[in-house]
């Protein structure tokens, strides 16, 4: 393996991704199953890959957001019950019945779409139907529930496979947005006691993401869909913990020059650094283009060989530069960590804090040109 990992690249760590889903499983009780978020390329560590390690783990449930993210784990042989978790262009359809996927569904009209395409693919299909409690985004209002079941119920074609609902503040600590999810929870569980007083079976019940699954327990319902947390990461910044999850992505680049500068010397693109004293500078084969974002510019802290050295200069599009100062012993082909899992480094959380945003689009950014490698 040593051989073959080189360059800019990420190390997936299966041993801590294997822990998170431990630590999930031992926090549920154990009738809950558990549908893994795979989306956006399993939050950027993987889809293809992720998706077999959790088979292999005993998961038989997946979630995605698009069609096309459906058709590489189909060609890559993934059979198991995949829940499209968004409604698709209705020009995708056709493709979503071929897939065998699960939709999820808000409306008649989507609900139509989807079983003319079943008829002509002379095959029935399984839907959940999700229901909007506050997040706003997709889904039926609680009031017109009924009348999507009733239509499920009585197609031939199309199965009602389960029912959700999805959660916007779960992950918040506020008391308000409390209040709010447990009012979501309380909204979703009587839409499905009326389609249960009509003598229709609901189907798996889920409503529950990370934020979910680690504040709201009475969320838990026949299955939850985890995300960041699997990959490591609390959704709020860790907020009295109780859950202890490691990071799974570390996103290492090499140093690949070194050079003396003397005092006032100003660095990259708009000269927004200038040496202090006399110090030595290394150029890491990393940029903006691989995701190493260029609002990060003089903010951040690289960590090598076991020490943090700060980021100088304006973020390129494949460079960054580091003053290591003059009694550094680093060398060209010395690794450094953008972010990792490692206690001492800087993880996905501290990037995110420095670029106001969250650690999802930290890991969701690191491009393609950035080669994968799994270990255990």
């Amino acid at each position: 393996m040593d051989k073959i990992i080189k360059g800019t690249h990420c190390l997936i760590h299966l041993q801590n991704l294997r822990h998170n889903l431990k630590i999930l499983k031992e926090h549920l009780p154990k009738r809950i199953k558990i549908c893994p978020a795979i989306k956006a390329d399993a939050y950027g560590h993987g889809a293809l890959r992720v998706a077999r390690f959790f088979l292999e783990e005993g998961i038989s449930f997946l979630s995605i957001a698009r069609v096309n993210e459906a058709i590489q784990l189909r060609q890559g042989g993934i059979e198991c019950s995949i829940l499209l978790l968004g409604h698709c262009d209705y020009r995708e359809i056709s493709q979503l019945v071929e897939l065998s996927l699960t939709p999820v569904v808000g409306s008649i009209a989507y609900l139509k779409l989807l079983e003319e395409e079943t008829i002509k693919q002379h095959t029935k299909l399984d839907v959940h139907i999700i229901i909007d409690t506050g997040m706003g985004r997709l889904g039926c209002s609680p009031e017109e529930t009924e009348e999507l079941a009733i239509f499920i119920d009585k197609s031939p074609y199309l199965k009602l496979a389960g029912c959700c609902t999805h959660f916007p503040v779960s992950d918040s600590s506020k008391k308000e947005h409390k209040d709010f999810t447990e009012r979501q929870i309380e909204s979703f569980k009587k839409s499905i006691d009326q389609i249960k007083k009509m003598n229709i079976d609901p189907g798996l019940l889920h409503s529950a993401n990370s934020g979910g699954i680690i504040f709201h327990e009475n969320s838990f319902l026949d299955m939850v869909r985890p995300g960041i947390m699997l990959y490591g990461y609390y959704p709020e910044i860790k907020v009295n913990p109780t859950l202890d999850l490691k990071p799974v992505m570390e996103f290492r680049s090499p140093v690949t020059y070194i050079k003396e500068i003397p005092k006032g010397t100003a660095l990259s693109y708009g000269l927004t650094w200038e040496s202090s004293k006399q110090t030595k500078i290394a150029t890491i084969s990393v940029g903006y283009a691989d995701g190493y974002n260029r609002n990060l510019s003089n903010k951040s802290n690289v960590w090598i060989n076991g020490k943090a050295y700060p980021q100088v200069g304006r973020v390129c599009m494949d460079q960054i530069l580091m003053d290591i100062g003059m009694e550094s012993s680093i060398e060209t082909g010395d690794y450094a960590t953008l972010f990792g899992p490692e206690k001492g480094q800087p993880d996905a959380w501290e990037l995110a804090t420095l670029l106001n945003t969250i650690p999802y689009e930290i890991t969701c950014g690191i491009n393609h040109r950035v080669k994968r490698f799994y270990v255990e």
